[in-house]
């Protein structure tokens, strides 16, 4: 359809920004899993289709990952696609005429919100990226180059302050699921935490930024933790409570439900886990983030299994899969998960680690750490017995590995963990003793490079004078 003629009244814009809503589905699907997850030290492929060097590679880092990757073009392709939908809205609004300017101002907010999360995406994985804040041709998008880490964060700072000056508290039930201010409060915490580590290395003055903007969060009403870990992962109650923003998917339709039933079953599994068998291993659970949970905590039991019984035979069958994402409605490959990008524990997280690193009001951390600990203690599965609170810490350096390890157990498999670890500057601490348990890694072969994806090869091909590659790549 032709968006010089289309784009005329609200109810075309509507359909506008619903576009990149939708556009999200082909980046959380499988992409962003394989950049958050198992690049990390939470999850792996347990099995991989033929000899798929593609896939190994981004699990492996005794594998160059190469810049010819299909899924690391995929990545860099479908992102942009979703940022070119946004800016089709940013471009077109302002000539349409709407009864009521606010609703023309959510819209923009709307936009400026997913492209703005589209590039924190962008910028964790690849770096200086090409900063594209309009429609534009393909042979003009060929022209960019890229710019700095620092101006990508420059801009998506920028447009999550204008989607949280223009963005609703909350939407009628037949809207549920669009962002609100409270996801872009969040969303501009994370960011905060993330300018104030590696790369950018900001430091206090972010961290303070961070802790501020994680406060208007846990003081908005309308949040507070589900009281049963489960219930966060039930597809009858979706958009909880705790969730700041989802990314929606509805079974039934043409490429809307979810696909992790099959791809996070155990890897040649026939219909013990789920009925459509014979897949999955897509991202399988590591040994060491099975160890990750202390002795009864039930969020193990609701997030992963390390293994299933054959049938027939009754044999155990030592495959570790993720179960956070199971449908059990139906069992299939399109399924009514939503995926969880942000919600309340992770900014409560975040906002304990803030306030640790800037050496101020440990007791405040410590009872946001707690209040996470308490919440796994009491559901379903959990007991009195189990996941005591935590002590004040003997130094900031402990308590902060214990943030860390209760943001791996409470958050896992939920594209967090690589990030952190990045952050943090904890990544080749973590990465090399992994790789060397599980793929015999020299930790001396470690490189600061592969804290990057390599820029894929077809888009350094297209314009080689402004498109450099990564430094190892």
């Amino acid at each position: 359809m032709n968006a010089g003629i289309f784009y005329k009244t609200e109810q075309d814009m509507n359909q506008a920004v619903m576009s990149p809503y939708t556009s999200l589905r082909n980046l959380y699907n499988q992409l962003f899993i394989y950049a958050g997850e198992v690049r990390s030290d939470n999850t792996t492929f347990s099995w991989v289709p033929g000899n798929s060097k593609d896939m190994t590679s981004i699990d492996n880092f005794g594998d160059v990952l190469l810049s010819d990757n299909s899924f690391v073009l995929g990545l860099w392709n479908n992102s942009y696609h979703t940022i070119l939908r946004c800016n089709i809205v940013l471009d077109k609004i302002d000539a349409v005429p709407f009864t009521d300017p606010k609703l023309k101002e959510q819209y923009k907010a709307e936009a400026k919100f997913l492209r703005a999360l589209t590039y924190f995406w962008l910028v964790r994985i690849f770096g200086d990226v090409p900063k594209v804040d309009k429609q534009l041709s393909v042979a003009d998008a060929y022209k960019l180059g890229r710019a700095s880490t620092q101006e990508i964060y420059d801009f998506i700072v920028e447009d999550l302050k204008f989607a949280e000056a223009n963005l609703p508290a909350t939407y009628p039930a037949v809207d549920k699921g669009r962002v609100t201010v409270g996801g872009a409060k969040g969303l501009l915490a994370k960011v905060y935490m993330t300018m104030a580590g590696y790369p950018l290395k900001k430091g206090a003055p972010y961290y303070a930024l961070a802790e501020a903007k994680a406060l208007e969060v846990i003081n908005m009403p309308q949040y507070s933790l589900v009281s049963d870990y489960k219930a966060l992962f039930d597809v009858t109650k979706k958009n909880s409570t705790e969730s700041l923003f989802e990314i929606q998917y509805k079974k039934g339709g043409t490429s809307t439900g979810s696909p992790w039933n099959n791809d996070f079953a155990p890897r040649f599994s026939n219909r013990e886990v789920v009925l459509v068998g014979d897949k999955g291993g897509f991202n399988a659970p590591t040994p060491s983030i099975s160890d990750a949970y202390e002795k009864g905590d039930p969020r193990k039991a609701i997030s992963m299994s390390d293994g299933y019984v054959s049938v027939p035979g009754g044999k155990f069958i030592n495959e570790k899969y993720v179960k956070k994402y199971y449908d059990v409605s139906f069992s299939g490959s399109d399924n009514d998960n939503n995926w969880i990008e942000l919600r309340l524990a992770d900014i409560y997280l975040l906002y304990a680690e803030a306030l640790v690193r800037q050496g101020k009001q440990q007791d405040v951390a410590l009872t946001y750490l707690n209040k996470v600990r308490t919440r796994a203690r009491n559901s379903t599965g959990g007991s009195a017995d189990i996941l005591p609170n935590y002590a004040p810490f003997s130094s900031d350096a402990a308590f902060l590995l214990a943030i860390e390890n209760e943001r791996r157990v409470e958050l896992a498999f939920e594209n967090h963990r690589w990030f952190d670890l990045v952050r943090t500057e904890r990544a080749k601490a973590v990465m090399t003793q992994e790789q060397k348990e599980q793929n015999g890694f020299n930790p001396s072969a470690w490189n600061d490079n592969m804290l990057l994806f390599p820029i894929p090869l077809q888009v350094i091909q297209s314009n080689p004078e402004k498109i450099k590659q990564n430094p190892g790549y």
